[in-house]
């Protein structure tokens, strides 16, 4: 079981609950990092100030996001050798064939549409959690500066 944090990076206050409630009714004991903007996730994961990185477990990735949309967050996150074997799972409510072919061809490691209904929204909270935090093999991790 993958105990590292979970990187949310989502822009709609109420998205951010549902999963946090998802997560929390899944008995998902990760910590929720919440990015609200592609631009803080770019510095969560790779910090200007000399801090330290935050090296998730998973990434939930929109693509809608304000200041650095999720595709270009996507395209820097497989860029970069210390976070390109890191799980992003791309969760948005687009439905644009283009956003499914272009999160896969920069990198993404799945593309989830978000569920309208809650009970719907807890259920694939239940399987991306299961799935990536418990039965997958992440890759293992790098470093470097």
């Amino acid at each position: 079981m993958s105990d590292g944090p979970i990187l949310l990076v989502e822009d709609n206050p109420d998205d951010v609950m549902f999963t946090l409630r998802a997560f929390e009714k899944n008995h998902i004991r990760n910590e929720i990092v919440v990015a609200s903007d592609g631009e803080q996730a770019l510095h969560r994961l790779f910090p200007s100030d000399g801090g330290p990185p935050l090296r998730p477990a998973l990434i939930l990735l929109d693509i809608q996001l304000p200041k650095v949309d999720g595709l270009e967050v996507l395209r820097r996150i497989r860029g970069d050798d210390r976070t390109a074997s890191l799980p992003v799972v791309v969760l948005t409510t687009s439905n644009e064939e283009r956003d499914i072919v272009d999160s896969y061809r920069l990198g993404a490691n799945s593309f989830v549409r978000k569920p309208v209904m809650f009970a719907e929204f807890l259920a694939a909270a239940n399987v991306l959690g299961m799935y990536w935090l418990m039965i997958n093999e992440p890759a293992p991790s790098r470093t470097g500066g």
